[in-house]
């Protein structure tokens, strides 16, 4: 079932007062007193039980065993960056957005030749910047041209899985134009000196359970059946990394600060983007659930079970019902990050993305940080909806539904503004 089916369902059942008796929820549990007693493996122990002492024992043992053990068991091994990589600025204007934006548009080609795999990224700057600007790099649902209503946007070709505005049997035509514009409010993003970096994920593998041969797995020789194959999240994820290959190139960029940014299953792939690829020099994952920020092994909300297969690596569907057999958490991958600062954000009536998952994942990441001498979230309760809390990692709980808003954007840049600027020192 569509995942904005559950986004409703989990809207009416935070509106009932109580979840007794339970009502059996056949694709996913929204019912606390259902969750399981469960403990989280430690972050600071080797799978041998080694204790992790110090910093030195987390990049050179720890680290890798827990990028090995995600890529084994649930993201899949993608490929390594291709060799070569080009770059086509197919447009660039100085004067969008009425004069306060650079725009451009940049096909990706990922093995350097017209006719081979590519994507096309969208990026938006601050026109009068003094310098080089940092970036949110991000996934988007509906094309490039559904960021914002300006007609110089080419509009993707590609197959659309989400419904919305302008997408007619699943392909976008021009009343598409702008139809996240919500989710992108890029004069907010610009105006406090940031730039954006987007493209559709279609690109390189479309969201759909028979899409493999239309992704550009097919072109690398990949095989789907392979228990640790790479699914599409890692396949998004990847991409991430080619458009951070072209970013760190850009003079108008800094590459010191690339934010890989992402809502919903994009919240996934930007967790594992920035896990994987150092460059992200911060992460920020809006209602990602189960497979990005939310806890396995609370099987609250979306469940292994219920994940769509394509997603991640057929070794994963295998752990459903049995999420203690897991050698990692979503605790570890927001650890993975560690140094690094990360944002996480849940929406009070996203019940299917498990709130209080994320929150409680996001707390127990807070061990890698204390290697560093930082701090996350400390001991904190979850806060109430509308609190910001946190240090090195931060948080909050959104009052409202599945979605990212202006008010998770300015709680994003106050954020990236501490924090990246503390890096710079």
């Amino acid at each position: 079932m569509m995942r904005h089916a559950w986004i409703m369902l989990a809207a009416v059942a935070a509106s009932t007062a109580a979840f007794t008796p339970a009502i059996a929820q056949p694709h996913g549990n929204f019912d606390e007193a259902a969750v399981p007693a469960y403990r989280l493996p430690d972050l600071l122990a080797m799978q041998d039980g080694t204790p992790v002492r110090s910093v030195n024992d987390w990049e050179t043992r720890r680290r890798p065993e827990l990028l090995r053990l995600f890529a084994d068991n649930i993201f899949g091994h993608a490929p390594p960056a291709p060799d070569a990589i080009r770059f086509v600025v197919t447009d660039q204007a100085q004067d969008a957005l009425d004069g306060m934006a650079i725009r451009k548009q940049v096909t990706v080609l990922l093995n350097g030749k017209e006719d081979g795999p590519q994507f096309s990224a969208l990026l938006y700057l601050p026109a009068h910047a003094d310098g080089p600007v940092p970036v949110f790099a991000g996934l988007n649902f509906h094309g490039n041209q559904a960021v914002a209503d300006d007609p110089a946007i080419a509009i993707t070709p590609g197959w659309v899985a989400a419904p919305g505005d302008g997408i007619v049997k699943h392909r976008a035509t021009a009343a598409s134009r702008g139809i996240e514009a919500g989710q992108w409010p890029l004069r907010q993003i610009l105006a406090a000196g940031y730039g954006v970096a987007t493209f559709f994920p279609a690109d390189i593998y479309p969201d759909g359970d028979d899409r493999f041969a239309q992704s550009i797995q097919p072109f690398y020789g990949t095989n789907p059946s392979y228990p640790a194959h790479w699914g599409a999240v890692a396949t998004w994820a990847w991409g991430l990394g080619r458009l951070a290959d072209y970013l760190v190139t850009d003079p108008l960029v800094d590459p010191s600060r690339i934010i890989a940014i992402g809502h919903s299953r994009y919240g996934k792939a930007a967790l594992w983007a920035a896990a994987t690829d150092r460059r992200f020099a911060m992460v920020v994952s809006n209602n990602s659930g189960n497979g990005g920020a939310a806890l396995y092994r609370r099987r609250f909300g979306e469940t292994i079970g219920v994940m769509n297969d394509y997603w991640f690596a057929p070794r994963f569907k295998t752990y459903a019902a049995r999420e203690d057999e897991l050698p990692v958490d979503a605790h570890a991958l927001i650890a993975l990050m560690a140094p690094r600062p990360t944002y996480i954000a849940s929406a009070s009536e996203d019940l299917w993305a498990d709130p209080k998952g994320e929150f409680l994942a996001a707390r127990a990441a807070g061990a890698a940080y204390r290697l560093y001498g930082m701090e996350g979230l400390g001991d904190a309760p979850m806060p109430p909806a509308g609190k910001r809390i946190g240090k090195r990692v931060g948080y909050h709980l959104r009052s409202g539904p599945h979605d990212i808003t202006a008010g998770d954007w300015d709680a994003y840049i106050a954020f990236a503004d501490r924090e990246l600027a503390a890096r710079q020192d």
